[in-house]
């Protein structure tokens, strides 16, 4: 397979037996098989067809902002789809390729006098990842920005799905459900006044900094709000802050994230998270569900 993978695509960068903790938010994470980083759709096509036809198990990665990769690695194929990272222009509308920051998306809506991603203007994610969990901060989703996505399926066919199809409900999409790609996204804003914009995405990023353990590595948010609820409330009001395991540690400036103080890994994260979920039930009767998204061996 080393062979046969590396002939295949002589100009795609592609490792093997590379370590995600190198590409993770969380510092953690196990070796992929093979690692690769498309530059096109064709690439990317081309590298999920070779994958199918050779049996060889296919994970995409985005921005690895909300993601926990296993001590174990990943089997198979892992794309990194970073280097897409185009952003145009179309009026009113925006239209971005799966790699690119979220951040910088939400940066040209705000030189281009386009409201509508202010709230995405601190969420450390790719378009990809964000439009596969629907992400959200401040009251804002992407649903409420996303009127298309071009997604590649998992047997390598290309196709578009507008808001409907993409069945966006809180921290899901029926990408979630399907399976396949996310190539490039639509984002159908409005205009305003730019100093207005401005106001609001520094408003929301002061209060970031104010509130999250943005200096330490960590995964973002990690449970979904419960209904009626909130979760960092929860965690806080059991007595969590500052629970450590390994060198995974509950925030003491923010119950909702798990940060790594120093040589955590993914198995820390997880014994944490367990810790946090079995301690909230007992005290509260709430399950607290991963927002996070966890993969690999």
């Amino acid at each position: 397979m080393a062979l046969a993978i590396i002939e295949a695509f002589p100009t795609i960068e592609i490792l093997h037996n590379a370590a995600l903790s190198e590409y993770t938010n969380t510092d953690t994470g196990g070796p992929a098989d093979w690692l690769a980083f498309p530059t096109t759709v064709a690439e990317t096509q081309r590298l999920v067809q070779f994958a199918n036809q050779h049996d060889l198990a296919t994970t995409i990665i985005g921005n690895a902002s909300n993601l926990i990769v296993r001590d174990g690695g990943i089997a198979g194929l892992v794309i990194i789809l970073t280097k897409m990272n185009t952003i145009e222009v179309q009026s009113d509308a925006i239209v971005a390729q799966a790699g690119a920051a979220l951040i910088s998306v939400s940066e040209k809506a705000l030189d281009e006098s386009l409201s509508g991603l202010e709230f995405a203007a601190g969420i450390p994610g790719s378009v990809g990842g964000a439009v596969f969990m629907n992400a959200g901060a401040y009251g804002g989703e992407i649903s409420q920005a996303v009127t298309s996505a071009t997604v590649l399926s998992t047997t390598g066919e290309i196709t578009v799905l507008d808001a409907i199809e993409l069945d966006f409900s809180y921290r899901h999409s029926s990408i979630q459900d399907a399976g396949g790609v996310i190539l490039d996204a639509t984002f159908t804003l409005v205009p305003g006044e730019k100093a207005t914009i401005k106001f609001k995405m520094d408003d929301f990023n002061t209060r970031r900094a104010e509130k999250q353990p943005l200096e330490w590595p960590s995964c973002g948010s990690v449970f979904k709000r419960p209904k009626g609820f909130f979760a960092g409330k929860l965690i806080h009001d059991a007595g969590l802050q500052g629970y450590t395991s390994g060198g995974a540690q509950v925030s003491m400036k923010h119950a909702g994230f798990i940060i790594n103080i120093g040589n955590g890994t993914a198995t820390d994260y997880l014994d944490v998270i367990k810790h946090v979920q079995e301690t909230v039930f007992d005290k509260f009767q709430v399950h607290l569900e991963t927002e996070v998204r966890v993969i690999g061996r």
